[in-house]
């Protein structure tokens, strides 16, 4: 016998909605690893844009700091991944011990770091300042 057939199992609707919410987490990684990707793709092109329309090179203004924001925001969908995978595994097994305590501290920490940077990410956008 495997060990696994010894464990008794808790609700299967339980572990099924414990892999949703670690897949909506892992969409949610992927999603913000591609807008990095793209924001600094999209600094890129408006550079060859302008040597292309003026033939020199010439900086836009506010556009001096797309790679570094896209490569934070890179880092922070692989955060939320790991993130996932972390707490995907501790749910787990507290399912299987039938101990779930739920944890919202995490969630808050990550839920106000995403709007501080959102915050600073507008604040960039605004012009003139």
């Amino acid at each position: 016998m495997k060990e696994n057939e010894n464990q008794q199992v808790s609700n299967p609707t339980d572990h099924l909605a414990n892999e949703r919410t670690f897949l909506a987490w892992v969409r949610t990684g992927v999603a913000i690893m591609g807008f990095g990707f793209v924001v600094v793709k999209f600094a890129l092109f408006i550079k060859q844009i302008s040597l292309v329309i003026t033939s020199k090179q010439t900086y836009l203004p506010g556009s001096g700091h797309s790679n570094q924001i896209g490569v934070l925001l890179v880092v922070l969908g692989a955060f939320i991944t790991l993130y996932a995978y972390v707490r995907y595994s501790i749910t787990e097994k507290q399912l299987l011990n039938k101990a779930y305590k739920p944890s919202s501290v995490p969630a808050l920490i990550l839920t106000v770091a995403i709007v501080i940077i959102g915050g600073l990410l507008a604040i960039y956008l605004v012009p003139g300042l």
